[in-house]
């Protein structure tokens, strides 16, 4: 936001969003003992909501290159994000239960992610990332490791390790595992791809609140075509990466608060929360405490969060009621 009159409005926003989130927020003590430093994550103070036990963080990645080395990238991959470092933001925030997804830098290979997930069992499922070649005995033994799903993430075709037309051949095929399609594109291509999400056998999980952009929201075409697929029960989407979306930016997220909100008046049921951390596109790495805060402006009501945050996931995920 360029000029005086933008930092204004941005200094603006960023006060009348932390006074927001008095609304809805039990407030947890904010002293010097709470305080907790977690690596790819500014701030160390707790959120000051409440964090319901057996709460999920649905979407993070785990990078451990000394014991799972990483494909040549384009792509710069974070630092100091293995299971370690990510059970300091587990502390930080409150949250119990865990979905990993493969990153981009890993490509196909998944053994990092299934091995995060024995790591933090019983509490942990992942999102794996595969190409047709994959066989149906190597789909049954990432079954068996925690796998819940598949990943496609085309944002930026020059990093992307799988192509459009891979979802739909990969989609029949994990269908009968009860696995689902996690989608990560621009809101363009959600909406330009309308067609193949009505023909595939099995659900789809929208990324990063299908990246619809905050200065349009919902007036964007693909809020339409994933509302259509919420209704009936097709898909789900994911509240996360506020700030990829964002033109109001920290800490209030006007623009995309609002999107958010949208989602959960219409389909409260079919949404789940995700950090994305170790945020790997973001050279300055927001305050994850505040991001997860956003939850109260999302969903004033203490049952609507739970269910977001506890029960859609324990359903999505298949984690046991325990």
């Amino acid at each position: 936001m360029a000029g005086d009159d933008g930092l204004t409005r941005r200094t603006f926003l960023e006060r009348a969003g932390v006074a927001a989130l008095s609304a809805g927020l039990a407030a947890r003590p904010r002293t010097s003992h709470a305080q907790l430093a977690v690596p790819n994550s500014s701030g160390t103070a707790p959120p000051q909501l409440k964090t319901p036990p057996r709460a999920c963080d649905c979407h993070m990645h785990i990078y451990d290159p000394a014991r799972f080395p990483m494909p040549p990238s384009q792509r710069v991959a974070p630092t100091n994000a293995a299971v370690p470092q990510y059970r300091l933001l587990q502390k930080r925030i409150g949250t119990t239960r865990v979905v990993i997804v493969t990153p981009r830098n890993y490509a196909t290979d998944n053994r990092v992610t299934v091995d995060a997930i024995a790591q933090l069992a019983p509490n942990a499922r992942g999102v794996a990332v595969i190409h047709p070649t994959i066989t149906d005995a190597e789909l049954k033994e990432l079954h068996g490791g925690g796998i819940r799903g598949i990943r496609f993430s085309l944002t930026d075709p020059a990093t992307a390790v799988v192509t459009f037309d891979m979802i739909e051949p990969l989609a029949k095929r994990v269908a009968g595992l009860g696995w689902h399609v996690q989608i990560n594109m621009t809101a363009d291509q959600i909406a330009a791809a309308e067609a193949l999400w009505k023909r595939l056998p099995s659900p789809i999980v929208f990324d990063h609140i299908g990246q619809l952009p905050g200065s349009v929201g919902v007036a964007h075409p693909a809020y339409t075509v994933m509302r259509r697929l919420l209704d009936v029960g097709r898909a789900w989407v994911k509240l996360s990466v506020t700030y990829s979306n964002t033109t109001d930016g920290p800490p209030g997220y006007a623009d995309v608060v609002r999107v958010g909100q949208a989602f959960v008046k219409a389909a409260p049921e079919r949404l789940v929360w995700g950090s994305n951390w170790p945020h790997p596109n973001e050279t300055r790495k927001p305050d994850d405490a505040l991001l997860f805060d956003l939850m109260a402006r999302w969903a004033p009501d203490e049952a609507t969060r739970r269910r977001i945050l506890v029960d859609n996931p324990r359903t999505l995920y298949d984690f046991a009621d325990a």
